[in-house]
């Protein structure tokens, strides 16, 4: 029995992707490899990398040519995820009026990614930017604290016909997190698909308005919920946060590996190195290097990526993020001299994002 190619097409044309909202053929992803007796051998892109994406399309092309042209058919599809190249087009489509999309990144838990991603939020205000700060880290999210807002709730406006959440704002930050949809003693318990779900809903549910940054808080780690982020969120670059101990490197640098993976392919804007060492508040020109010296710096320099700049292990840096106001804010202090130097190396780094975008390294370690 043979069969033609507009007859497998049309049959494949009831597959939608799920992530860009179209069947996978008006969205050219499909590609007939072969046809030999009874096999038909397909290669089809799908937006989200993660496995059990990957796996649904598998199953839903299966299904739509064994409906259509009957069961005796053997199809044999290979799924791969889009490049971040051809994603853009569409993706963009996303949050059109933020010009740059930056996430906060770190392979570890508890190495100050979510300090990093409120001071660097509240440290572009002060430098003029208009500046929104998405508290993805949907298993603790950190930034009401860290803004002194735990009781503060969202309220929905109309725009343009249709109901948004409208972001709070503190410090001339405009939030949005999970953490203020949940109570604070109540643990979000989600799996992967579901938090994927709420965390994008925060995107294209959210009347952000225009904005020079948005910076995405990222949960740590290297898993599904990640490859999912990235996929559907249309972001400019990373910046890896670290402490300089080795174990925490070792998850940063699988961190790198995953944003320079050809399927996500997102640039690197650097990195931070965080509890860089301990300045006494008594012995101010001490430096006890607790958990290390320098080994982010010297794995940024490895992996051929910016470095960004130390955080000491100022305790102001602490009491500040209990007190929900961030420590960039502090004027003429040793904290905001740190943190200064991070600020204008990440500018620099932005500027120079479109000439070195197409060049990044390529590694194939995966986590």
């Amino acid at each position: 029995m043979s069969i033609s190619r507009k007859a497998i097409i049309d049959a494949l044309s009831n597959v939608i992707e799920p992530d860009l909202k179209k069947d996978i053929v008006t969205l050219n992803l499909v590609k007939i490899l072969d046809v030999q007796g009874q096999v038909i051998s397909l290669e089809v892109k799908v937006s989200n990398p993660a496995m059990h994406s990957r796996m649904r399309m598998r199953e839903a092309c299966e299904f739509a040519i064994h409906r259509t042209l009957g069961n005796e058919w053997k199809v044999e599809v290979e799924v791969i995820p889009i490049s971040g190249d051809e994603r853009e087009g569409d993706l963009r489509k996303v949050l059109p009026g933020v010009k740059n999309i930056i996430a906060v990144a770190s392979g570890k838990g508890g190495v100050g990614k979510s300090t990093v991603s409120s001071n660097l939020a509240a440290g572009l205000v002060k430098r003029g930017y208009s500046v929104g700060l998405l508290d993805a880290d949907i298993y603790g999210p950190s930034a009401p604290t860290m803004f002194d807002l735990i009781h503060e709730k969202p309220h929905v406006i109309e725009v343009d016909g249709k109901n948004k959440l409208a972001p709070i704002e503190q410090y001339g930050v405009k939030i949005l997190s999970i953490g203020f949809f949940a109570e604070a003693n109540q643990a979000v318990v989600w799996r992967g698909p579901m938090a994927t779900k709420a965390l994008n809903q925060l995107v294209n549910d959210a009347h952000w308005g225009p904005l020079d940054y948005l910076i995405l808080d990222l949960p740590p780690g290297t898993g599904d919920v990640h490859l999912s982020i990235v996929q559907s969120i249309p972001l400019n670059g990373v910046v890896v946060v670290s402490t300089p101990q080795t174990v925490a490197l070792a998850d940063a640098r699988k961190g790198v590996g995953m944003f320079r993976l050809p399927a996500i392919n997102i640039p690197i804007i650097g990195m931070v190195e965080n509890m860089a060492w301990f300045t006494p508040e008594e012995l101010p020109q001490n430096k006890y290097f607790l958990f290390g010296k320098d080994g982010a710096k010297n794995l940024a320099e490895e992996l051929e990526i910016p470095f960004l700049g130390h955080l000491p292990l100022f305790q102001s840096i602490r009491e500040a993020g209990d007190a929900g106001r961030p420590a960039v804010l502090q004027e003429g202090t040793p904290v905001e001299a740190a943190w200064n130097e991070i600020l204008n190396n990440f500018e620099r780094e932005i500027r120079l994002l479109p000439f070195r975008k197409k060049s990044q390294p390529q590694t194939t370690e995966q986590s």
